[in-house]
């Protein structure tokens, strides 16, 4: 047990005013954490033993599915980056470390940088100490910090430049083990955010620039989440980047062609809107939008419905490294026009040789006769037909959903949320080990890429999205096991010795339970003491003292309840005792 006094719990009365939400306001007001610099916190004592707990809840349930803890460096030699498959993309998000010498005939690229993860340094590591299949399957994770170089860091611990993260990588000799593996550790992630007290729903994700096949997220639903998930009652859910619907049927048949191709002059016309209006009144869903992007530093197009939003993230399908939009300059010449007036109708594009390709949502399908720009400033064509008419490489899912759309399993309309990733899960395939030479020798001494996996979960933010999720007007409303106490003693007359006495038996009993215990001794009014119990959200409050030790009993209240118990001092330790017990085994 601890005594208020001999820790150091600084409350504050009120918020800092460069908080924004209300998890943040609460980590602070309640001391759990106090701002070094932007997106770099200090744990205070009671934020660390919260910190502490959901690191060991994490790692019960990760030892539990047979994964080996280990320990990496978090400084990086940046030539293990270099060499491997992400690069370019990661760079943009890493700290360099400068040390003595840094900048004296050196060169400008770092020597080395901080992780903001590990696959760079576990799959080398794999690679020098498993040769055979019959070291197979492997899965090794650690807890420690991370760095990532967020240009606006924000929201406390959401959205940190230093942050505690739970990261494992998986290894295995065929893709059938690595989807063993993969569920193996979606299963560990359902029942640690259980035991975490936290709500979340694990949706299909972009793999974004990590690669691999497919991932997992795991969100927890909130207002001020950073990310949408789209979702169906049904029980469709994926974030936003993933997520499809089924507007397209899977029998649609390609409207047949209706009337030749016919150019006319739109002068001044290059936007959707614009096209919309009269006096030329071309719907929207009738028009085909052409957009000029530049991957791995060459062309490529674009092509979906003009009601449609482009997801930026569904281009990573494409298998390029790096993409961005093509300004003005880049796409004249290729495409013949300016834009606001481009499309991919055949004969039309000014050097088609120079694209990297055509990728068409598979939406446009739904468009019968449609019109399209020239790549002519100035002009459009009507009458185009996606089968007849257009250049198209290959059909994709590259649309943002929305609102109402049927989901692409049931057909119940997808609704949206915002939410809080605490965590992701990914099977990379042999992205990493084919970039390392990362093998086995099988039984028949045939050498092959190892199958991996990876999973992060964010052990800092998954503190603060259960404050997030469990607080109330009034302070936080911890879960049970991620408590920094469980149990709060409140004394209300420290000086009175009869009083200290029983408080000290509650806690007895309390610990005995299996509880961990604080125990409020300081020379404070009540009024002061119950504002920071509710603030610091313990789940237990018991109150020793005033007008209830005069009439033998003291108080039993739970922070996510409004009734106060009188228990008769002589019931004292097995009333607690059995309160505790229940609370745990709840938990």
């Amino acid at each position: 047990m601890k005594y208020w006094s001999q820790t150091f719990v600084p409350t504050l009365k009120e918020s800092p005013a460069d908080a924004e939400i209300a998890s943040h306001k609460l980590l602070l007001r309640a001391g759990l954490v106090r701002k070094l610099a932007g997106g770099l916190y200090t744990y205070m004592p009671a934020g660390l033993r919260v910190v502490q707990k959901i690191s060991q809840l994490c790692r019960e349930e990760m030892d539990r599915e047979g994964a080996i803890e280990l320990s990496m460096p978090f400084i990086h030699p940046a030539d293990n980056w270099v060499e491997g498959p992400r690069w370019p993309a990661a760079r943009e998000i890493m700290f360099r470390v400068d040390h003595a010498g840094a900048g004296k005939g050196r060169s400008k690229e770092p020597e080395f940088v901080l992780g903001p993860t590990h696959e760079e340094v576990i799959t080398p590591l794999v690679k020098a100490e498993i040769t055979s299949y019959r070291d197979l399957p492997k899965n090794f994770y650690q807890i420690g910090t991370k760095f990532r170089n967020e240009i606006r860091p924000r929201y406390g611990l959401m959205r940190a430049r230093e942050f505690i993260m739970k990261d494992a990588y998986s290894f295995d000799a065929t893709d059938e083990a690595a989807i063993v593996s993969y569920n193996k550790m979606k299963r560990a992630y359902t029942a640690f955010f259980t035991r975490c007290g936290l709500k979340t729903i694990a949706v299909e994700a972009d793999t974004g620039v990590m690669g691999g096949s497919f991932s997992h997220e795991f969100m927890v639903p909130a207002p001020v989440g950073d990310d949408d998930i789209i979702y169906s009652d049904s029980g469709y859910s994926a974030n936003r980047e993933k997520a499809t619907s089924g507007i397209v049927p899977t029998d649609l048949a390609d409207a047949a062609p209706a009337g030749a191709l016919e150019e006319f002059a739109t002068p001044g016309i290059v936007t959707i809107a614009a096209l919309a209006a009269a006096p030329y009144g071309v719907a929207a869903d009738k028009q085909f939008k052409t957009l000029v992007y530049m991957g791995d530093g060459k062309p490529f197009l674009v092509v979906l419905r003009g009601c449609d939003d482009l997801e930026e993230a569904k281009l990573g399908a494409l298998g390029f490294q790096l993409w961005r939009q093509a300004t003005p300059e880049e796409i004249e010449p290729v495409m013949g026009a300016k834009p606001g007036s481009l499309g991919t109708v055949k004969g039309t594009i000014k050097n088609p040789a120079a694209l990297a390709g055509v990728f068409a949502d598979h939406a446009i399908r739904l468009v019968g006769n449609g019109t399209t720009g020239a790549n002519k400033d100035g002009f459009h064509l009507r009458n185009v037909n996606v089968v007849r008419d257009l250049q198209v490489t290959r059909f994709g899912d590259f649309r943002t959903v929305r609102v109402g759309e049927p989901d692409p399993k049931t057909g119940a309309p997808l609704q949206i949320a915002r939410a809080i990733e605490v965590g992701h899960v990914f099977k990379l395939g042999t992205k990493y080990s084919e970039k390392f030479g990362a093998v086995y020798t099988d039984d028949q001494k045939q050498s092959h890429p190892m199958i991996m996996g990876c999973y992060g979960i964010g052990i800092s933010r998954t503190l603060q999205a259960v404050v997030e999720q469990s607080n109330d007007a009034d302070g936080i409303v911890w879960p049970w096991n991620v408590a920094p106490w469980q149990v709060l003693v409140v004394n209300l007359d420290p000086a009175d010795a009869a009083c200290t006495e029983l408080c000290l038996k509650l806690a007895q009993a309390a610990e005995a339970a299996g509880a961990d215990v604080l125990i409020d001794d300081r020379a404070e009014r009540p009024g002061v003491k119950f504002k920071d119990a509710d603030l610091i959200g313990l789940p237990l409050r018991l109150t020793v003292g005033g007008r209830g030790l005069k009439e033998g009993i003291f108080e039993l209240k739970w922070r996510h309840a409004k009734e106060v118990r009188k228990v008769a001092i002589a019931e004292a330790e097995s009333a607690v005792a059995q309160a505790v017990k229940e609370a745990a085994g709840k938990a």
